[in-house]
């Protein structure tokens, strides 16, 4: 039998077959030994293959393959453990959410997922949430940091999934599209599902005032089939977002600005730190690429862990 997987819980997941039947399924215990280096084998979005439990149990079964997988999200852990982990597989898009504060999305952050992203081909659209909320001058922050996103070629989207503002723009290009919402615990993922479809009715949780950051309300990634002829994972709150797999030499190409700067070098293994004659240097200059991401591209070529921040002006905190 054959299906996708619509929530991992460690153990066990639930496959939807094309009748639109789910399972309970578990895998095969040697199917962890296959070189798949993640914490976990089978994702969310994954298409497997199953047999039904020979126990007899209704609507149980073991998961035996998987199909090659389009694409996926990846991240390290940035804990001691390092281990990786497949967040979700086979996306069309994701959709990061962030904010300005309560919590603060910094810019290291955003491009250490759009570099991921980048690297495994997954498109993806940065909403601007919470906009209702912001000051004069932070609302000035936003259409800064959306402006320099635009340029280097992503979509922006500024909403607030409290208002309702702009949710029909996220709503119009999900149709026929699998999308992921990811971004840090408290920027509003539930609460902008809920506004999209409001039968769904996922748990929301207000922020935590001590640590103003959201509470984890989504333990595990989980897709769910919307009203509009969409599908959506919602995954849960993320802190960091350690890059997986990229040597140093490579981390530049999956910068759009700087890649296109790179045949103007003078050294054809340029990687933009002192070498003469580099084009990306000479950008930075004139301002034509920003400071902040030339920051977060020195901190991940360099081995850095987010052990600071990077603010939108590209200053450490």
């Amino acid at each position: 039998m054959k299906g996708i997987v619509y929530k991992s819980t460690g153990s066990w997941y639930t496959v939807k077959t094309k009748d639109g039947t789910f399972y309970e399924c578990r895998i095969k215990g040697k199917f962890r030994i296959k070189g798949i280096k993640s914490t976990n084998p089978i994702a969310v979005g994954d298409k497997v293959h199953f047999e039904l439990d020979d126990k007899g149990e209704e609507n149980v079964g073991v998961i035996n393959s998987i199909e090659d997988r389009k694409n996926y999200i990846i991240r390290k852990s940035v804990n001691l453990s390092k281990q990786t982990h497949i967040i979700a597989a086979n996306l069309d898009q994701v959709f990061l959410l962030v904010t300005l504060n309560n919590p603060t999305t910094y810019t290291i952050f955003i491009d250490r997922f759009l570099v991921t992203a980048e690297a495994y081909d997954v498109p993806v659209v940065l909403v601007f949430n919470k906009i209702d909320t912001y000051t004069e001058e932070e609302t000035d922050e936003v259409k800064y940091l959306a402006k320099l996103y635009r340029n280097i070629g992503y979509t922006c989207i500024g909403i607030s999934a409290k208002t309702g503002k702009n949710v029909d723009k996220i709503k119009e290009i999900m149709i026929d599209k699998t999308s992921m919402f990811s971004g840090h615990s408290g920027v509003g993922k539930s609460t902008l599902i809920n506004a999209i479809e409001p039968d769904l009715d996922i748990r929301t949780a207000e922020i935590s005032q001590q640590h103003l950051q959201g509470q984890h309300t989504t333990t595990f990634a989980e897709m769910f089939d919307l009203s509009f002829g969409a599908r959506i994972i919602d995954t849960p709150g993320i802190k960091g977002f350690g890059i997986v797999d990229m040597e140093k030499e490579e981390i530049g190409d999956y910068f759009p600005e700087l890649f296109e700067l790179k045949q103007h070098c003078k050294f054809n293994n340029c990687i933009h730190l002192d070498e003469p004659k580099c084009a990306v240097k000479e950008a930075l200059e004139e301002g034509s690429v920003s400071w902040s991401r030339y920051r977060s591209y020195v901190q991940m070529i360099t081995g850095e862990e987010e052990n600071y921040r990077i603010d939108i002006h590209g200053e450490k905190k």
